[in-house]
Parts: structure tokens; C-alpha cells; sequence
């Protein structure tokens, strides 16, 4: 009796493939997407105050950090110096 029960539900039919393949798909659809709400970006002062903290503590990759954060600022205060010799010409 129970191989009469397991013929019928063999995957060997196309029938049990697709009705296998709808509930999996439904299954799928239906999941759980309620992810959380992403925090607004944050502003450049914002991520520079993260950075100075990252570059400060002694976790793998803070001294690259804190190398970055000295090329912008030179970036920055060499960009300043340009823009005041071109508006004072």
C-alpha cells in the first residue's frame, strides 16, 4: 500500500514537476521582503566625522584612512589656494 502512495507522488510526472515548481515559485513571491528603511546619506561632514574615528582606532586599514583623509585635506586647502589667486589676479 505505502509504494502505491509513493508512485503517486513521484517527481517523475510532469504534472508533480510543474505543481512542485508553482508551490516553490508562490513560496518565493510571497517570502518575507520587509527589509529596514536605509538611513538617509550621510552629508560630507557627516562621514568625515566617521572617517576621523575609523582613522583614529587601531582596527586593520585606520592608517590608510587617516592617509586619505591628509591627501584631502591637502587636495582641499591646494584648491583653496587656487581659487584666491583666480579671483585676485
Amino acid at each position: 500500500m505505502m509504494s502505491l502512495a509513493m508512485e503517486a507522488v513521484s517527481m517523475n510526472s510532469p504534472v508533480a514537476r510543474l505543481t512542485c515548481l508553482a508551490v516553490l515559485t508562490l513560496a518565493a513571491a510571497c517570502g518575507s521582503s520587509s527589509e529596514a528603511p536605509k538611513p538617509p546619506p550621510r552629508t560630507a561632514a557627516q562621514q568625515r566625522a566617521v572617517d576621523s574615528t575609523l582613522g583614529a582606532s587601531n582596527l586593520p586599514g585606520a592608517r590608510g584612512v587617516k592617509g586619505a583623509l591628509a591627501v584631502s585635506d591637502s587636495a582641499a586647502a591646494k584648491r583653496r589656494m587656487e581659487d584666491s589667486i583666480a579671483a585676485n589676479p
